[in-house]
């Protein structure tokens, strides 16, 4: 008897792991907050993740020969990264970048956010 409960229990949990049943599943949250996480989205300058995007290209005066060089703003891809990157490029003080906007996800935003990221091409 007690078999059969712990086989009945163990396959329940099983089988609630792989189907989801929320009214959202984890990859649709994630592609919400890709589109759209707090205002500017993560499409905007990263497309669909899989490969180094020119975001925007400038001119900037070169201190030594004085001379005009064309420069540019590149968002990388970000489906290959590890969550301790990602996690990492998330939650840094921006400061540094300039560039990359702050979202103060919380950490399930963060988690779903980067499990769309990893599956985007999967679905």
């Amino acid at each position: 008897m007690k078999a059969i409960f712990f086989i009945s229990f163990f396959s329940t949990y099983l089988f609630s792991q792989i189907i989801d049943n929320s009214f959202i599943t984890k990859f649709e949250y994630g592609a919400m907050l890709y589109a759209n996480p707090r205002g500017v989205g993560c499409v905007l300058c990263h497309k669909n993740g899989d490969k180094s995007v020119i975001i925007a290209k400038y001119k900037k005066k070169d201190k030594k020969t004085k001379k005009l060089v064309e420069k540019e703003i590149i968002a990388p891809a970000i489906n290959k990264v590890s969550f301790e990157v990602f996690l990492d490029k998330m939650t840094s003080d921006k400061t540094e970048s300039r560039i990359m906007p702050t979202y103060f996800l919380t950490d399930d935003e963060l988690k779903s956010l980067y499990f769309y990221i990893k599956n985007i091409k999967k679905k």
